[in-house]
């Protein structure tokens, strides 16, 4: 299953509440109670988000974080790859040549193909996006029960 971390997706919540508040510093302890958190984590997801330039800090008594620039710049795979190093499907698809079977590999390409798929898709959304009620996903029932989801990742 292809799945983002548990800290991708704190860093994401995080950025939300950054988000929902552009103009606001707020500290560590803020952003925990604003999302939810627990402090230390917080914390953590902080140093990656500023070191990826998405967060600037701020020292002193009223110190604290805010969005590096707007939430409609930012797009959801620099969340990623701040938090998860660059996006890579398989090993091939970011390393060519690293895989013990890549001389006799037919398949290679279509990973690459995949990667490129999500990669732009997550491109398509921008932190600004995920704060939009309109944007979120609707749930829609189907034949036995079921749920499907119908993920919006772009406007059209």
């Amino acid at each position: 299953m292809l799945r983002v971390t548990k800290l991708t997706d704190y860093a994401t919540v995080v950025l939300t509440v950054l988000a929902a508040r552009p103009q606001a510093v707020m500290s560590a302890t803020e952003l925990a109670e604003h999302s939810g958190l627990e402090a230390p984590t917080v914390s953590k997801l902080l140093k990656p988000l500023a070191q990826a330039g998405l967060v600037e800090g701020f020292r002193g008594a009223t110190g604290g974080y805010r969005l590096a620039r707007d939430a409609a710049r930012i797009t959801l795979v620099e969340i990623v790859e701040a938090m998860e190093g660059p996006l890579a499907i398989t090993e091939c698809s970011l390393h060519d040549g690293h895989c013990g079977i890549s001389e006799q590999c037919g398949v290679s390409g279509n990973w690459r193909r995949i990667n490129d798929v999500v990669a732009d898709a997550l491109r398509a959304v921008t932190l600004a996006q995920m704060l939009d009620e309109s944007s979120r996903p609707h749930s829609i029932s189907t034949a036995g029960g079921a749920k499907r989801i119908d993920a919006r990742l772009a406007r059209t």
